[in-house]
């Protein structure tokens, strides 16, 4: 009987002490969130996609601006070929030629006292009037300059 009245005594001590354990035992809520963003939980997933968009939009107008850049060089190189520089030179000394007959035709002492030269679609008209030379070009569409030089001395 001894051996009942101490199991008894155990079991109603240890219930004892298992319900005063229960009773200072806290308890919090249990709240669970992803890491990382991506996962939709709501938390920080708006910044993410938006370094993501980011990182694309940059990708791309990075590969744009190569595409552009390699376009712009390939225009570069052709136009910096020999042949490209011997024409824009032989351009440049037939201007200088026409030039230099249109000037010599205003200041000469020739009898012309007007001209006209249309050079790719621009007219220039010069006329000389009481000792002044009065220039106008008219351009394609159709805009106009005038200058007016004096036909003197000039002395440098």
């Amino acid at each position: 009987m001894k051996f009942y009245l101490t199991m008894i005594l155990v079991v109603l001590l240890g219930g004892c002490s298992l319900a005063l354990w229960a009773v200072s035992a806290q308890a919090n809520d249990l709240n669970f969130g992803f890491k990382n963003p991506a996962f939709h939980s709501g938390n920080g997933y708006s910044s993410h996609v938006l370094s993501m968009e980011q990182l694309r939009f940059t990708r791309k107008k990075e590969a744009k601006e190569k595409l552009e850049a390699a376009a712009a060089q390939a225009i570069r190189d052709e136009k910096n070929n020999t042949v490209a520089k011997f024409l824009v030179n032989v351009e440049s000394r037939i201007y200088a030629q026409l030039s230099k007959q249109l000037v010599d035709n205003m200041f000469g002492e020739g009898t012309a006292t007007s001209g006209t030269s249309t050079i790719e679609g621009n007219e220039i008209y010069w006329e000389k009037l009481n000792g002044v030379i009065h220039i106008r070009i008219t351009e394609e569409d159709g805009t106009v300059t005038t200058m007016s030089v004096p036909v003197g001395d000039f002395s440098f």
